[in-house]
């Protein structure tokens, strides 16, 4: 039976398919052995009646609906292989016609990649940022490696400072009256951290130990909590304590004592080396963003819903595990945020047609420049795989489709060819 594809809006086609007579006879003697250990019939052991004597009893129809569960999966993929349909969505199935002389017709209705024209993608131009290495930026990571390598000293001669740990009581009033969550007892804040609300730290700049004050502050606008939001608040402050971090000084010891060099000048060597290193990984990024933006503003798709919809389904779940590394859950960040769940993922759905989008372009470069890896690279690459996950290679083939490791490959081939392709200009 000859298959008539039949395009539809929104990237939908429709097409009918069958299982032949003989295909259902099959699927439904499959049924059978499948169900009749499980039939109750007067006279036979559990799983020995016979199938016309069970078809006689329950009907003819009986197996239908597993035969039909058995017999579809594989006419169905069958059409879509030979066709070349490149499904992104469950399919919507219905039974046209069935009748176990002839065999079973199907009716079909499933969403594929959207058809588009590609805009200019070749000699796109575009500026690749400066990777240049400043001795401001060798010197901001050594001073982070300074603080990490510092020690907490407590500090009685003098007040407090921008940097200090101090350590404090509060409770904070709305209209002279304390609010739920405004109250906190040996409270470590970091002045300068921007922890507490703006304008709170900067206060307690200059006050001695044992003193006790007032801070003037008004919530944000946006705060989560809505009955504090936009309102002026008085926190009466104790100061119990103070740190400050005591750095060591930046010579070849410091050196020995946080890396395996022997040197101040070979750790600075090492730390250029590896933000040149970081830089050059950032701009390349930057520039491959910059051209394939250039090409989806070049280009018309109509996206179906359902691409977006799974791509942002896989946006939230990276952004829950990210949250859960916090100590959080979608739920928490909402409400700290002042925003729902709901909100979030309509904020995500934009990122998630993007990214649809760029994906479609990038498939489609390929595809018009046969891009695609060779063997040697399809090997290689299972065994990165194989070395990051500390697996057996074949054992990997076996989890990961060649297809998927093909479509990364090319994908990642395709924004190269892009760049080769581009008027690069290098930035200041």
């Amino acid at each position: 039976m000859s298959i008539k594809i039949e395009k539809l809006e929104n990237s939908q086609v429709s097409f009918e398919f069958s299982v032949t007579a003989e295909e259902f006879e099959a699927a439904i003697e499959k049924a059978y052995k499948k169900n009749v250990g499980n039939m109750k019939v007067q006279g036979f052991r559990p799983g020995k009646a016979p199938r016309a004597m069970i078809e006689k009893l329950y009907g003819e129809s009986v197996f239908y609906d597993d035969a039909i569960n058995i017999a579809l999966p594989d006419a169905y993929d069958k059409v879509v292989t030979e066709n070349e349909l490149l499904t992104v969505d469950r399919p919507e199935i219905d039974i046209k016609e069935l009748d176990k002389a002839t065999g079973v017709v199907f009716t079909a209705k499933v969403t594929v990649k959207p058809e588009f024209t590609l805009g200019t993608y070749k000699g796109i131009s575009a500026t690749k940022p400066s990777v240049d290495v400043a001795i401001e930026d060798v010197d901001t990571q050594l001073e982070s490696l300074r603080t990490r390598g510092g020690r907490q000293v407590s500090v009685d001669d003098r007040a407090v400072e921008n940097g200090d740990v101090a350590n404090i009581d509060f409770e904070g009033f709305v209209d002279d009256v304390p609010f739920e969550g405004g109250k906190g007892e040996g409270f470590d804040l970091k002045i300068g951290s921007g922890q507490f609300i703006p304008g709170f730290e900067e206060q307690l700049v200059g006050k001695n130990i044992g003193e006790e004050t007032d801070v003037n502050v008004s919530f944000p606008e946006e705060y989560h909590a809505e009955a504090l939001a936009g309102k002026p608040a008085v926190f009466k402050v104790r100061i119990n304590s103070i740190t400050t971090t005591e750095l060591p000084e930046l010579d070849d010891e410091f050196a020995k004592d946080i890396s395996e060099f022997d040197t101040l000048d070979e750790l600075k060597e090492d730390i250029t080396k590896k933000i040149a290193e970081q830089k050059e990984k950032n701009a390349k990024a930057e520039l491959e963003n910059s051209i394939l933006e250039t090409i989806s503003k070049n280009t018309e798709i109509e996206i179906p819903e359902c691409m977006i919809e799974s791509q942002t389904n896989n946006l939230m779940k990276d952004f829950e595990m990210r949250m859960q590394y916090q100590g959080m859950n979608l739920e928490m960040y909402a409400q700290y945020t002042g925003t729902t769940v709901e909100e979030l993922r309509e904020k995500m759905k934009e990122q998630a047609a993007a990214n649809v989008k760029t994906s479609l372009i990038i498939e489609a470069i390929a595809k018009a420049e046969d891009i695609k890896p060779s063997e040697e690279e399809i090997a290689e690459e299972y065994q990165k795989f194989a070395e990051a996950y500390k697996m057996d290679v074949e054992e990997l083939r076996k989890r990961i489709p060649e297809e998927d490791i093909i479509a990364n490959l090319s994908s990642a081939k395709a924004v190269d060819f892009l760049v080769e392709n581009a008027k690069v200009k290098e930035g200041k």
